[in-house]
């Protein structure tokens, strides 16, 4: 299947679903969300699996097993390429717009000490420090969960004490409701990006 771009069908999907989250909305309207998300998500990233890896489709279903929120559906529909542990390339559709990313997004503590390790060395600091900086002129934003304060044994006055707080870290692009997500240009316009960022995957796949 041919990608063709997403209908505004999606966007509307997701904007009812936001208002009504429930069983009975989702069986009423399942059609809509397998032809006008999930078949256009595959066939998007089908197309950029040739050159960034085989994708997974996120399950529509939240886990609301430890959660206080017990709506059923996740109000957004992602769609992720692994090329290491909980770490790789992303794409989202949901109510506000279209987004991709880049990044990792959990880390045991051994990969996470890794991580900050490479972020205080001399050398492999500095040069994630420019990748970061490079995406974020581009228009990138830096994003990831973070401590408020330096994590424990690191010195608050460390010259990347702002990375080293970070215990998952994206950069991301909001393409919100660019007429180009409707159309077969979205994905160069994702290759394009996803290309551009991916100095961010080759520093975590090296050092993490």
């Amino acid at each position: 299947m041919t990608f063709s771009g997403f209908p505004e069908a999606a966007f509307d999907f997701y904007d009812d679903l936001e208002n009504d989250n429930s069983k009975v909305f989702w069986e009423a309207h399942k059609d809509i969300y397998r032809s006008a998300v999930v078949e256009p998500m595959t066939a998007l990233t089908d197309e950029l699996a040739d050159e960034f890896g085989s994708v997974k489709i996120f399950r529509p279903h939240r886990d609301v097993r430890f959660s206080k929120d017990k709506t059923p559906y996740k109000t957004h529909q992602g769609a992720f390429i692994p090329v290491g542990p909980a770490t790789g390339y992303y794409v989202q559709i949901a109510a506000p717009g279209f987004t991709v990313a880049v990044g990792f997004y959990d880390a045991d503590a051994e990969r996470l000490a890794a991580i900050r390790a490479a972020i205080d060395h001399k050398r492999h600091g500095p040069e994630l420090e420019k990748a970061i900086a490079t995406l974020t002129r581009s228009g990138w934003e830096v994003g990831g969960t973070t401590l408020k304060t330096a994590p424990r044994g690191w010195d608050i006055e460390h010259p990347r004490i702002e990375l080293l707080r970070h215990k998952s870290l994206s950069v991301s692009r909001d393409y919100g409701f660019d007429e180009i997500v409707h159309t077969p240009k979205l994905v160069n316009r994702i290759r394009t990006h996803w290309r551009e960022a991916t100095p961010l995957i080759d520093w975590l796949q090296q050092h993490a």
